[in-house]
């Protein structure tokens, strides 16, 4: 058993680089004189809201900051596996295999999960969290040895998207084992996102960006007058960079990446992408995957299962899926893009 070692390169910062091109030299300030940002902490990480232009008559940036507040709680009191009170844990703490019921909301997002990992063939799985935790990557951090392949058996037992169930009317959850443990942030962000930007437009808002943990939903216009633009990051740990700039037509984008949340020990490099399957970190050489869907949610969840299974099988999902999708993968002469049909589609003309 060897000792993991105690620092990961910058495991909190989010793999998407949120630059956002709102003024540059040249513009007319005129334009964005009016915007207004706004900002704060939810879901363990933090978010902000760019909005090109209040509506006459609509509330002040103050009333709409605490309703915006409002919504990212509500999140996160369902779907929360930090705080003890919330929905999901009070449903992970259960020992019950009967159904329980829960919020329209939580159902909707656990439904979507259930169709990306029978998509993906598990690829995405949101009860492998036990396996996480064992690597020393999920929130109680209390690994100091690799796991052996016993620790891993015994902890891929307790990991199974088909083990979790879901009923429409009345919404409910079931578990087929009393040990699953159901987590969510591989997808709740995204829903975050799009339930902020629901409430925007409710406002009369069509100009906004809103971001919530690096997950995007952008419509409309920024202050400058054109599209909003945001910077997909070179896969680097070492060093912050700009590969690629994409533009959001009323759409939403999600990255993930595995180049930020990782460790390394004699010369072997640990990903915290964990394959449910096998119950170790991924392998192959696909650094981040960009995602664009009109739901965030979907982009988010999607982001994830795609980095799971790779540069090859992942492609050729997204391909036959119809997904917009950026795939970097490190080569020996650096990083190579790959893009689906769709995703070429959605960004020619930028």
């Amino acid at each position: 058993m060897t000792p993991l070692p105690l620092c990961r390169a910058a495991a909190l910062v989010p793999a998407l680089l949120l630059l956002v091109v709102l003024f540059c030299a040249g513009c007319d300030r005129q334009r964005g004189a009016n915007a207004l940002m706004l900002s704060g902490a939810t879901m363990g990480t933090t978010y902000s809201v760019t909005i090109t232009r209040l509506p006459d008559g609509g509330d002040e940036g103050e009333v709409l900051q605490q309703r915006i507040d409002a919504v990212l709680d509500e999140v996160n009191a369902l779907m929360s596996t930090y705080r003890e009170d919330s929905e999901l844990s009070r449903f992970n703490a259960s020992a019950s295999v009967d159904w329980i019921g829960v919020s329209e909301d939580l159902a909707r997002v656990v439904a979507a999960a259930r169709e990306i990992s029978a998509l993906s063939d598990g690829a995405f799985d949101v009860t492998v969290g036990p396996v996480v935790n064992l690597w020393g990557f999920g929130p109680d951090i209390t690994a100091d040895q690799l796991p052996t392949q016993i620790d891993i058996d015994a902890a891929r037992a307790r990991v199974g998207w088909k083990k979790l169930h879901l009923r429409d009317d009345p919404a409910a959850l079931r578990k087929s084992a009393p040990d699953i443990y159901v987590d969510l942030s591989a997808i709740a962000k995204g829903y975050g996102a799009d339930r902020v930007a629901t409430l925007l437009e409710q406002e009369g808002i069509s100009d906004y960006l809103v971001e919530v943990g690096g997950e995007l939903r952008g419509r409309g216009s920024s202050p400058r007058g054109d599209a909003w633009r945001i910077a997909i990051e070179r896969p680097e740990a070492s060093r912050r960079s700009v590969f690629r700039v994409v533009e959001l037509h009323d759409i939403g984008m999600a990255t993930s990446g595995d180049y930020r949340n990782f460790f390394e020990l004699d010369g072997q490099r640990y990903s915290h992408s964990i394959d449910p399957i096998t119950g170790r970190p991924v392998t192959h050489e696909l650094a981040s995957v960009t995602v664009l869907a009109p739901s965030t949610m979907w982009a988010d969840g999607w982001a994830t299962a795609l980095l799971v299974l790779g540069p090859e099988r992942g492609f050729a999902l997204a391909q036959s899926q119809g997904l917009a999708a950026l795939f970097i993968v490190r080569g020996e002469d650096g990083y190579e893009a790959k893009a689906t049909a769709a995703f070429e589609a959605a960004t020619a003309a930028e």
